[in-house]
């Protein structure tokens, strides 16, 4: 059974920096698509960051680029995504999800079919 568990979201001013980590078990890594993924309150769940542990496909919205950065340790089935200079906008629930065989340049929830639980991301001007 696939299993992601996001863990590192909290409370934070305006300009600070979070290190959030998604977990994955039950299925082989390097197959499968990872994304990161946020919704705010009133608002779409949003692709941040995918990519493809396959062939290294992957996908940056807009948003956080220069923000964000996402790196990850294959053996321990871990992705990372460092949050620096956050904004109050930045304020959602952040999910990771995975897919096998998924392409890393779609970012989008429907392409996505295994998610986390999430965890909770607060930034406070």
């Amino acid at each position: 059974e696939v299993q992601l568990v996001e863990s590192g979201g909290g409370l934070v001013q305006a300009g600070g920096s979070l290190r959030l980590s998604c977990a994955a078990s039950g299925f082989t890594f390097d197959d499968y698509a990872i994304g990161w993924f946020r919704q705010a309150p009133g608002k779409e769940r949003e692709g941040i960051f995918c990519i493809s542990m396959r062939d290294g496909s992957k996908y940056y919205a807009d948003s956080i680029q220069g923000r964000f950065t996402v790196s990850s340790d294959n053996a321990k089935k871990t992705v990372y995504l460092q949050m620096n200079s956050l904004k109050p906008e930045d304020t959602a629930d952040y999910y990771c999800a995975a897919r096998q065989y998924g392409l890393g340049y779609i970012c989008t929830e429907s392409e996505y079919d295994s998610w986390g639980q999430g965890t909770q991301v607060t930034v406070s001007s």
